[in-house]
């Protein structure tokens, strides 16, 4: 069961996909969005906007999606917050292993623009 409103933490640090990921999220309509274009700003900014879920891209500079979703969970109120990230190595055995490590699904790059939104809730509502 997901929230009326989704307070999702986008973290990306390519700028043209923050502006696509943050229209196509917009178009879908029920989410407040926070997006940072690094690891850094997403922990420090993290706590005092507590997202309800998280998407990650995988590539990120300094600290890749999945070193930053390990010091996330290290903050107070995020050990289940859930985590779903953005990538676009899509081969099923890099998607079971992120899974593993504790995400809650992978959407592959480059997404539809236009289902992104409805993508993200239907993940979260499946959870």
């Amino acid at each position: 069961m997901t929230p009326d409103i989704i307070r999702l933490l986008h973290v990306e640090d390519d700028l043209d996909i923050l502006e696509i990921a943050s229209m196509s999220i917009e178009m879908a309509g029920g989410f407040e969005l926070l997006q940072c274009e690094n690891a850094t700003d997403a922990l420090r900014m993290a706590p005092e906007f507590k997202p309800d879920a998280m998407l990650f891209d995988m590539m990120l500079p300094k600290m890749s999606g999945v070193q930053l979703m390990a010091a996330i969970r290290e903050v107070p109120g995020f050990a289940t917050t859930p985590i779903i990230f953005m990538t676009a190595r899509a081969q099923p055995h890099e998607r079971r292993e992120l899974i593993e490590k504790g995400a809650l699904d992978v959407i592959v790059k480059p997404f539809d623009p236009i289902s992104l939104g409805d993508q993200i809730k239907a993940i979260l509502a499946a959870a």
